[in-house]
């Protein structure tokens, strides 16, 4: 029997703490945020390994209460101007084995009040990276058509990401996949419901979209020589 993961818990939590950012509040309900958020994205994670290790053993599913792919609840805020201390969102990153970082290529799950995603690639990519993968797709673009192309990606996926205003340097102004050389990340995302986060069996139809979602992560890799 298929295993309900999240309830509609995580989002009543999230809501609440949108509302009272402050760490007054977080430490009078942190056990509500392990019982309702932290543990269950945990156990999702455990019973993703299983079908993640199918789709590819090169991608890790880390339960590790931190360090892992759960991304932390508290912000970075040295230098945001916005101090507000913890995400209204819960992260999760299944990313590639030789990564260190969020900045590698993976497959991501976004929880937040009906703002849900799940996404695939690579976010915020450092100059070498970035040329590298550019360079394959102005040397190879009928393998970047192929992909986007694909109907199991395409029917799911979208290409977004921030873009350059001018073609890279170094690359030709002319180029027919100009506007793919100025993404700054090579992401595809698909919107989630609360409904379908929710519900029994979502462990298999994340697994599923990850699969779909695969052949963006495979070129990546592909451009990076890293094994796929």
């Amino acid at each position: 029997m298929s295993q309900r993961h999240f309830t509609p818990a995580v989002f009543r939590f999230l809501r609440d703490l949108a509302r009272n950012n402050d760490r007054d509040w977080f430490q009078a309900n942190r056990e509500r945020y392990l019982d309702e958020a932290r543990d269950p994205a945990l156990r999702f994670i455990t019973d993703f390994g299983a079908h993640l290790a199918r789709i590819s053993p090169h991608f890790r599913a880390d339960p590790r209460p931190s360090g892992g792919s759960l991304f932390r609840i508290y912000r970075d805020i040295r230098f945001s101007r916005d101090k507000s201390p913890y995400k209204t969102h819960l992260g999760i990153h299944f990313r590639h084995e030789a990564g260190k970082s969020a900045h590698a290529p993976g497959f991501y799950l976004h929880l937040e009040p009906r703002a849900c995603f799940m996404g695939v690639g690579i976010w915020r990519p450092d100059t070498a990276t970035l040329v590298r993968l550019r360079r394959l797709v102005a040397d190879d673009p009928d393998a970047w058509r192929a992909m986007t192309t694909d109907p199991r990606f395409a029917t799911k996926f979208s290409i977004t990401g921030e873009r350059l205003k001018r073609p890279p340097r170094g690359f030709p102004a002319d180029h027919p996949l100009v506007e793919v050389l100025k993404l700054k990340d090579f992401t595809a995302l698909t919107p989630l419901t609360q409904r379908s986060i929710t519900s029994a069996g979502f462990v298999e139809d994340f697994a599923e979209l990850c699969q779909a979602g695969m052949g963006l992560n495979r070129f990546i890799c592909r451009a990076l020589d890293l094994p796929a």
